[in-house]
């Protein structure tokens, strides 16, 4: 394979399918916005769902399982408001049946097989959960319930990118139903401090916590939480958000239970998740023009061996001690390689797990072993260095969590120069069009001015942080009309 790459610096949405394609995360699978993902990106989504899987059953969520077809009655319920789904961009299942063409190796779609009621490949799930949450709620006692779903969903996506923006994705989608308001506010809030934890710890992925405005919020909630990170191009992303729903769903699907006191009230809800498009932001924030940069927490391979040899004497010799040393590494619960194949030059293999991100290489040939040393290779500096082979087996660990910092602090180092606190809009619109990044600027609060700067500059509205800064909390003029504002909030253009 040709593991070249285009520069970030000459196209970077080239650059970033590159990689992806290159790198064996995934690949077009011919149907627009469907994307295959191949078993080393496949692994990289395992390995997320392991960690945050175990963070979730930790604070005392269950997994579940509700079906991919949603009734097309149940998801339009809101007839009068029509506000709790707005996205139209749907896959109908319309027919349960095709019949072959006479004389035709070709098929078409039977009309008497036409469903009565259409059927949806769910977008996402309120529309079947808070319809299930009716016949299981009765009782205070029946309550709080604390669900999680691994699955995925289909959104018809205009404009598509591999793991950024598909048509299916997998993900995981938190439904949950309390007795009180501040319950579920403490859920949302919680669920958004799991995601916190889970992109900066695990996935070295540094986030701002925020609150998306009202004309940005999920159709159906009363607030939407969100963590948002930059990109190396300066571009946002939405890494997950956390809703609280309020008593939305409850009231549209009839949803009611029994009080302690013997009222009948309303439930309230909350619901949250993440993607694979958490794949696409370890691309996008971490890698270089040599391939990816994987954190170790989540590379499938932390550990690569590669063996330099000539002849079959120098072979035997080189795996007697590599298999001493990948047996200790693994006993740490250090996840090797040994890539042992013969057909393929050491130079090509370098390259090969460079593409990939594998955080340490070692190579190990006869001048390595006359000397007791290996070569380590760390991925995240580019750099080489020799170690005692005596050594290397109880320092690797100690080094793989050097490598996470190290990638962590790049990224926030990142963010931060990519961030600016601007009052005048003539700044404003030059930074989003030369650099991007976070913009902190007063907004008036309305529609219309958030809809004027976007169609003006297309930037967004990201969120309204939430964090310890004073500074961001002083009121002042809005950037755009010079109203009152309350805050800074965050501009960026987004994917």
């Amino acid at each position: 394979m040709n593991y070249s790459l285009t520069k970030q610096s000459q196209d970077y949405s080239k650059w970033y399918n590159d990689i992806i394609i290159k790198s064996e995360l995934a690949e077009f699978s011919g149907v627009r916005g469907f994307m295959i993902i191949k078993p080393y990106g496949f692994s990289i989504w395992e390995n997320m769902k392991k960690e945050l899987d175990k963070m979730l059953k930790e604070s005392g969520h269950e997994n579940i399982y509700f079906p991919l077809v949603i009734p097309k009655y149940s998801l339009f319920f809101d007839e009068k408001e029509n506000n709790h789904f707005h996205n139209k961009e749907c896959a109908v299942i319309t027919h349960y049946r095709l019949k072959k063409q006479q004389y035709k190796n070709q098929f078409e779609i039977d009309d008497d097989a036409k469903l009565k009621e259409e059927l949806i490949i769910r977008p996402t799930s309120e529309s079947i959960v808070w319809p299930t949450y009716k016949r299981w709620i009765q009782s205070y006692r029946n309550l709080p319930i604390l669900f999680n779903q691994w699955g995925n969903a289909v959104r018809w996506e205009m404009k598509t990118r591999l793991f950024i923006r598909t048509s299916e994705f997998l993900w995981q989608e938190g439904h949950t139903a309390h007795a009180t308001k501040e319950e579920a506010m403490y859920e949302a809030k919680k669920i958004l401090n799991i995601y916190t934890n889970f992109s900066e710890k695990f996935l070295a992925i540094p986030v701002i916590q925020g609150i998306k405005p009202n004309m940005d919020k999920f159709s159906g909630s009363d607030i939407t939480y969100c963590i948002e990170s930059i990109m190396q191009d300066g571009k946002a992303l939405q890494i997950a958000t956390s809703h609280f729903l309020g008593q939305n769903f409850s009231k549209a699907f009839n949803v009611k239970f029994m009080t302690k006191n013997g009222n009948t009230e309303y439930v309230w809800g909350t619901s949250w998740g993440i993607s694979t498009r958490l794949i696409g932001a370890l691309v996008m924030l971490h890698s270089d023009d040599h391939g990816l940069i994987l954190p170790p927490t989540i590379s499938p391979i932390q550990v690569i061996i590669i063996p330099i040899f000539k002849n079959q004497t120098e072979f035997n010799q080189i795996n007697t001690i590599v298999y001493r040393l990948k047996n200790n590494l693994e006993k740490q619960g250090i996840r090797v390689k040994y890539d042992k194949n013969q057909y393929m030059t050491p130079g090509c293999k370098f390259h090969k797990y460079e593409m990939k991100g594998i955080p340490i290489r070692i190579s190990i040939g006869p001048h390595e072993i006359n000397n007791q040393i290996v070569e380590l290779f760390r991925r995240d500096t580019y750099k080489k260095d020799y170690m005692s082979l005596d050594k290397i087996a109880s320092l690797i660990s100690t080094l793989l969590k050097k490598i996470q910092t190290n990638i962590y602090e790049k990224a926030v180092n990142r963010i931060n120069n990519l961030s600016y606190t601007l009052d005048n809009y003539d700044e404003f619109k030059q930074k989003i069009r030369n650099t991007g990044g976070f913009i902190f600027a007063h907004w008036d609060g309305t529609i219309k001015t958030g809809k004027q700067i976007q169609e003006e500059t297309e930037a967004t509205i990201r969120c309204i942080p939430i964090n310890n800064n004073d500074n961001l909390k002083i009121g002042g003029k809005c950037i755009y009309s010079g109203n009152p504002s309350d805050q800074r909030v965050i501009f960026a253009k987004s994917y």
